[in-house]
């Protein structure tokens, strides 16, 4: 939840199509210009009043001009009041008066204009500063108005542009936003609609008053309601209780799998017999199979903690990515997810981590001596929905809740790194949840950060299977190369749409 937010006015908070229309009308009759039909005069709403008569009556400079004093005519005594606030607006700046945002507004219409409607509308005191055009035509720009917003609002202190939300209506407010810094909504119930926003590239679309409210309020009421030690229980219950519950199933599945080792006979899947057909050990089978029953067991005691923050985390988020995003955001994620891969495990190969870690050299023993598809099952399906489930889908998304994103991100991903136990896994698992959270905050859908951990180890799998980092190009260049195709696909994903 930012702390700062600008409106625009019209199609906005206010619908002004009877007013401005009207007088777009008077002022086109002035010009000889006969429109009955005030439909077609609705691209008025939003831009500036001189260019809209260059641009959709090809005036001149000059005719606008007057075109728009003769507009201005009839708008300042009776248009002005022919204009309705939208249902739901004055309980929503209520609302976020309450719970210490600070308002303003940024509207292309002159000032005098904007204080009198604002006024008439009773809500004018919701607002530190408003902010409008010039009526000498200076200050029409929506970039411009912005900008003289933020001084006002910030004066003599530093400027937190992190901590502003622009909300408007048309393609120039998100405009306007963009050529600050600042972060876009667009309001889809106003006069530029979905498809106008979507092309703009408005950060986050909403449809209705209500869930522009409820975005721009998100958080606050868990906020108020959680003491800090329910919040740290939140996030660390799943984390603890996974544990838990995993190494207990795994450790009773082993128990239940030795019991039974007695009545198989020797050369089994699952286990290792001597010549008199005792049992003397458990081949890699049953330790997959003991893991997997460990991470299904905790999985399912965290099933419904997690359908409900999914839930919860899916209805805030489908209101931040109500405009999709480009397909070759997709690629530059799976780039880096596979480049990271690929680079970190270079990194720790080439650097002698591997070497120095007993535990990974265990692991990856394990996963060698396994059955092949049993093992790709659980490494590559299970144990990725399963850690998703905990790690982003519960832990990150109640983080985000009530800390920035990058702090959510960070902490995530440092749980993530301390579950495996080790140094060298730890480090890798760091980077690649940090990865995975940021593609998770970047789509708004839970399964990308699932498909992506699957992705990951896939090509991890390969790895090692293929005995990778034993052939020539377990190189320094190819780490190297790994690397920076790792930071140029976050680079590009960071160009497309900044998280920060």
């Amino acid at each position: 939840m930012k702390k700062y937010v600008l409106f625009d006015l019209d199609g906005t908070l206010t619908d002004p199509k009877v007013g401005i229309c009207t007088c777009v009308q008077y002022a086109l009759k002035d010009q000889g210009i006969d429109e009955p039909d005030i439909e077609k005069l609705t691209p008025f709403i939003g831009p500036p009043l001189k260019d809209s008569f260059m641009e959709f009556y090809n005036m001149s400079e000059e005719q606008a001009i007057k075109a728009m004093e003769k507009y201005r005519e009839r708008f300042s005594t009776v248009g002005l009041y022919e204009n309705e606030i939208y249902d739901g607006i004055e309980k929503m700046l209520m609302h976020m008066m309450a719970a210490g945002l600070v308002l303003g507004i940024a509207s292309s219409k002159p000032t005098e204009f904007v204080e009198k409607i604002l006024e008439h509308f009773n809500i004018k005191r919701y607002f530190k500063v408003i902010v409008g055009s010039n009526m000498d035509g200076t200050r029409v720009n929506k970039d411009e108005v912005v900008d003289e917003a933020i001084r006002q609002l910030f004066g003599d202190e530093p400027v937190d542009k992190s901590q502003i939300y622009m909300v408007g209506d048309r393609k120039f407010d998100v405009e306007g936003a963009r050529a600050l810094g600042i972060e876009c909504v667009g309001v889809a119930y106003g006069y530029g609609g979905m498809e106008e926003l979507k092309a703009a590239k408005a950060d986050y679309i909403v449809r209705t008053v209500e869930e522009l409210e409820k975005f721009l309020l998100r958080g606050k009421d868990e906020q108020v309601k959680l003491t800090p030690y329910q919040k740290l229980w939140q996030i660390f219950y799943p984390f603890f209780m996974f544990i838990f519950v995993k190494g207990f199933a795994g450790n009773l599945m082993g128990v239940i799998l030795k019991t039974i080792g007695d009545t198989i006979p020797a050369g089994s899947f699952l286990f290792i017999h001597d010549e008199a057909g005792n049992l003397t050990g458990m081949t890699g089978n049953s330790g997959v199979i003991m893991q997997m029953t460990g991470y299904i067991a905790g999985f399912a005691v965290l099933l419904n903690i997690a359908k409900r923050t999914l839930k919860r985390a899916y209805e805030d988020s489908k209101l931040s990515h109500i405009r999709g995003e480009e397909p070759v955001n997709y690629v530059f994620s799976a780039l880096a997810t596979i480049a990271g891969v690929i680079g970190i495990n270079l990194l720790i190969a080439l650097t002698g981590a591997l070497e120095a870690s007993p535990e990974l050299q265990d692991i990856l023993a394990d996963q060698y001596a396994a059955n092949i598809v049993l093992s790709l099952i659980f490494f590559c399906i299970v144990s990725p929905i399963a850690e998703e489930t905990v790690f982003r889908g519960i832990i990150f998304n109640c983080l985000k809740r009530r800390s920035p994103l990058s702090s959510a991100i960070l902490v995530s991903s440092m749980l993530f790194g301390f579950y495996h136990m080790n140094a060298v896994q730890g480090i890798y698992a760091i980077v690649m949840g940090a990865i995975f959270a940021y593609a998770y905050e970047y789509f708004g859908d839970f399964k990308i950060p699932v498909a992506l951990h699957m992705l990951a180890n896939v090509v991890s799998s390969v790895l090692t299977y293929t005995g990778f980092m034993n052939t020539g190009l377990a190189s320094w260049t190819v780490c190297a190369i790994s690397l920076v195709v790792l930071a140029g696909s976050l680079y590009m994903l960071n160009r497309n749409k900044k998280l920060f």
